[in-house]
């Protein structure tokens, strides 16, 4: 996907510079600058935790992957997470499917939001840990979301 991006971001270059010398004696304006593609664009989440029984994890963290960054606690360890489910093919992001059977057990009050993009994508997931469905989701995106009690 990242080479695709690049070769499709080269093409409209080379397209536009040559393009660039008629629009520019035809309009007496020079073109516009393209916007310099960046691989931390791809990964920008804000994640709101609540209840989880660790001051230090509770409130509201962005998370910038590619370099890591942000207000994230551990931002380098939670893009590298990230990066290894991308590499799994997996959608952590994902609600538990309608037709899931899930445990019947309470992994805590715990709540969060994730909002953002993630892999170039819209985000916008609510994680809990009301049942083995919701407690393995949130297990599954630690430490984007924080160890809890």
């Amino acid at each position: 996907m990242p080479r695709r991006l690049v070769l499709t971001a080269v093409a409209s270059l080379a397209a536009l510079s040559a393009a660039a010398p008629a629009a520019t004696a035809a309009t007496g304006l020079l073109p516009l600058p393209l916007p310099v593609l960046r691989d931390d664009a791809r990964t920008r989440l804000t994640i709101t935790v609540s209840g989880s029984g660790n001051s230090a994890a509770e409130g509201t963290f962005e998370l910038r992957c590619g370099p890591a960054g942000g207000s994230h606690p551990v931002a380098a360890r939670a893009c590298g997470r990230l990066d290894e489910l991308a590499g799994e093919g997996a959608d952590p992001f994902a609600p538990v499917p309608g037709d899931a059977l899930c445990t019947r057990q309470f992994g805590g009050p715990a709540s969060a939001r994730v909002t953002g993009t993630w892999q170039g994508r819209r985000v916008d997931a609510a994680f809990s840990r009301t049942d083995g469905c919701e407690i393995s989701r949130w297990n599954t995106l630690r430490p984007v979301l924080p160890n809890v009690r």
